[in-house]
């Protein structure tokens, strides 16, 4: 397994915001997940949601839908684990 960091980004308070990365490819397991780097303790900081295009024969293009669910600025990582 691989593991990186592929962005980073900020959201406002309650902003949601969309990222894309493209040209894997299609023969790998990816798994999206985020991470704050903001510390606030208590509650759930984000969510995110992924989407997939077959960008072509042998590619694809991850679409990743991030929400800020905090009254907080929030600071994140994007980050992949290739499986296979």
């Amino acid at each position: 397994m691989r593991v990186g960091t592929q962005f980073t980004g900020t959201l406002a308070p309650g902003q949601s915001g969309r990222w894309f990365t493209y040209g894997w490819p299609q023969e790998w397991h990816v798994v999206w997940y985020f991470m704050p780097t903001s510390p606030q303790a208590g509650n759930p900081q984000l969510e995110w949601e992924t989407d997939v295009e077959r960008a072509s024969g042998s590619a694809v293009t991850y679409w990743l839908t991030v929400k800020n669910l905090s009254n907080s600025q929030l600071n994140f990582e994007g980050r992949y684990a290739v499986l296979n």
